[in-house]
């Protein structure tokens, strides 16, 4: 697998989707410091996506992947905690969870394959 861009990476496309979708979601939120919180763990996985990408080493890219994956995992932390809040409703949990867990997946698999 050989990316000329990080732009190209799939999993760095998704994560901006799911990036966007959080902020609409949550843009109301007067949770202040969760709000913050959770745009800042979803931004998290596709900057560390890029800049790993970017660090011409896929030993660096690795590393960075790893960060990225851990933000998904504060991400779907984030959501259980937004739903006992009732700060999302289920339909909208489960679309976001499912989706972070897709790119932890997705995440996981481009590791294996540097």
């Amino acid at each position: 697998m050989k990316f000329e861009r990080f732009e190209d990476i799939v999993v760095w496309q998704k994560s901006g989707k799911l990036s966007v979708k959080i902020y609409n979601i949550f843009k109301d939120n007067k949770d202040f410091g969760f709000r913050d919180q959770i745009r800042r763990a979803s931004v998290s996985i596709m900057n560390n996506v890029a800049e790993g990408f970017e660090r011409k080493s896929n030993k660096e890219f690795v590393r960075f992947l790893y960060i990225a994956k851990g933000s998904s995992g504060e991400v779907r932390s984030m959501l259980y905690l937004a739903s006992k809040l009732n700060y999302i409703n289920k339909k909208d949990f489960t679309l976001l969870k499912e989706s972070s867990e897709e790119i932890s997946k997705m995440i996981s698999g481009l590791i294996k394959t540097l």
